[in-house]
């Protein structure tokens, strides 16, 4: 007799198809829809997202949370994940064809899997957690309630978040895998930018980057002026799609370029590794994004990335115009998952090679080589640039003053961070446990990073350049009761709810007890609220000591104790 998880193995196999077509294995009937309403985008896979790629779907919730959250197959849950930030409440159920599929920014679990989550809560006392339950504890039918959808984490409003992960933990764009959106509109083109790759190149007679207005032609095609250039010259655009029934501006699928009809480049959002997602700020114009709040994606290869998305490409997709009075044309199909195609023309003349390049002044700028680690001393600082932080060779702007030191401007993309250190030996007599570095914004507010300290050293790093300053927290933690006060009967009240701050560095920790038990306190950071579920059965008793302990980032803390009273459960 074959045993059953085999035979949902063989089965899943059976679901395959082979796409000649995109070059992908494709699912069929396997996955089913993880919301019991029609589905909706916010944000769709690949989507050019702040220093990462989307790894899955943003499924609207019509602005609200509780929306029933079901398994799209069989499986069992293998990881659950509950932090500060990022997913939130998080589930993930591997499948017996060896897809994961995930569930983020939850309001909570299906009533067995809450349950089993805040057993461990407890026996760890914290609200954060991650757990890896085996694959027997918690087993999982497709079309089962799992969760309800929520806001928690890093998310920017009521959705749920929703990917499909292959047996190499690879994030699939799931609507290759038959997840349905309707989608019958075009992407939308906004504008573009021309490049020259080097030196020698030249756009319209300089050797800078050149905007490019586009525009809708009576046929649906968007048309750039045209333009004479010479060299390595590149091609940008900025592009998004949108789906049925939303008006967010969503990622395209795939966009193919072709030089006098012959294809030299191709990018396809089907699948990446984790590990690809921050060259995302390789692929588009980092500098202009900064600026301008809008994406440029590169439609060539820069140098030494090694992105999977690229494919079918000709000199990196880089055009190569040296033949003077030689007319190009240069055309870009841009399309959604559905073959929803829009087109972008561009016709080129051949320029005569530069007689003389202009040469900026250079000597105040500290050139950091891509593969080498920089280490330098600025007053009481010390930077440090490790090997591959930068993609490219640069010339830096580095200056220091007081407590202060400015690395540059943020407009050169960082794959690794870089180290900020600064000597404390100048505050010797003061609490130095109460110094941390921040990044200065262009108002002048310094934020915090993650700040350690070794002796009279602070330590910070920062995935960004920047300003960074030295600054000092003295103010300890706020802590307000929202729906109860001091020695109150509050027999009705389902929860008990706190509001936590801390103006300055940020709250670092928390920890609650009710009569000298620990109580899990869920954190929301974008509502500074914490919140105690009567439902976990810790409190039982007429009268009811609570002590709340918040800590900031730098160890100050605050301690709030209140009196409440409450018909016990079992009197």
């Amino acid at each position: 007799m074959i045993r059953s998880s085999y035979l949902l193995i063989i089965l899943s196999f059976l679901s395959f198809r082979y796409s000649e077509s995109q070059n992908n294995i494709i699912i069929d009937d396997y996955f089913i829809n993880p919301l019991e309403i029609d589905l909706k985008l916010s944000g769709n896979f690949g989507e050019l997202r702040s220093n990462h790629f989307h790894s899955g779907l943003d499924i609207k919730t019509n602005q609200r949370t509780g929306a029933r959250v079901v398994a799209v197959a069989n499986g069992y849950v293998s990881r659950i994940k509950i932090e500060r930030y990022g997913y939130g409440k998080a589930l993930y159920i591997t499948h017996p064809n060896g897809y994961t599929s995930v569930y983020g920014h939850l309001e909570k679990f299906a009533p067995r899997i809450e349950k089993y989550v805040k057993n461990k809560q407890y026996v760890k006392e914290s609200y954060e957690i991650q757990l890896f339950p085996g694959d027997l504890e918690l087993r999982i039918d497709q079309g089962e309630l799992i969760a309800y959808s929520g806001n928690s984490g890093g998310s920017g409003g009521p959705h749920l978040h929703f990917e499909i992960r292959d047996s190499a933990a690879r994030p699939m764009n799931p609507m290759m895998m038959g997840i349905e959106i309707a989608d019958t509109k075009k992407p939308l083109v906004r504008n573009g930018m021309v490049y020259p790759i080097d030196r020698n190149a030249i756009i319209n007679g300089e050797n800078k980057p050149m905007p490019v207005r586009l525009v809708q032609q009576s046929d649906g095609t968007f048309k750039a002026p045209s333009f004479r250039a010479h060299g390595n010259i590149g091609i940008g655009i900025n592009t998004v799609d949108q789906q049925n029934g939303s008006n967010n501006k969503n990622g395209v699928f795939k966009i193919s370029t072709y030089l006098n009809g012959s294809k030299n480049f191709e990018i396809e959002f089907d699948k990446y590794t984790f590990a690809e997602s921050k060259r995302l700020n390789q692929l588009i114009d980092y500098g202009f994004f900064k600026k301008n709040k809008s994406r440029i994606m590169r439609l060539y290869i820069p140098d030494n990335s090694p992105l999977s998305l690229y494919q079918n490409t000709v000199n990196d997709g880089v055009l190569q115009l040296v033949q003077p009075e030689m007319n190009h044309h240069f055309k870009a199909e841009i399309m959604d998952f559905k073959g929803n195609t829009s087109e972008v023309v561009f016709n080129i003349e051949n320029d005569y090679p530069p007689n003389e390049l202009v040469v900026e002044d250079e000597s105040d700028l500290t050139y950091i080589h891509k593969g080498t680690t920089f280490r330098e001393q600025y007053g009481n600082f010390h930077l440090t640039i490790p090997s591959g932080a930068l993609y490219d060779d640069e010339l830096l702007a580095i200056q220091q003053h007081l407590d202060t030191l400015k690395v540059h401007e943020d407009e050169i993309p960082l794959h690794k961070n870089i180290i900020i250190e600064y000597n404390l030996d100048s505050k010797q007599g003061d609490n130095l446990d109460q110094y941390f570095i921040g990044s200065v914004a262009s108002w002048g507010k310094v934020y915090p990073i993650k700040t350690s300290r070794k002796g009279n050293r602070l330590r910070a790093s920062s995935r960004y350049f920047g300003t960074f300053a030295v600054s000092k927290d003295t103010d300890v933690p706020s802590i307000t009761p929202i729906n109860f006060r001091d020695k109150q009967w509050i027999s009705k009240n389902q929860t008990l709810k706190i509001k936590i701050d801390d103006a300055t560095s940020g709250v670092d920790g928390y920890r609650a007890t009710v009569n000298g038990k620990f109580i899990l306190m869920e954190y929301d950071y974008k509502t500074d609220l914490l919140v105690y579920d009567f439902d976990d059965g810790v409190v039982n008793e007429k009268e009811n000591h609570l002590k709340l302990i918040v800590t900031d980032e730098v160890g100050n803390s605050n301690t709030f104790e209140a009196v409440f009273y409450r018909k016990p459960l079992n009197p």
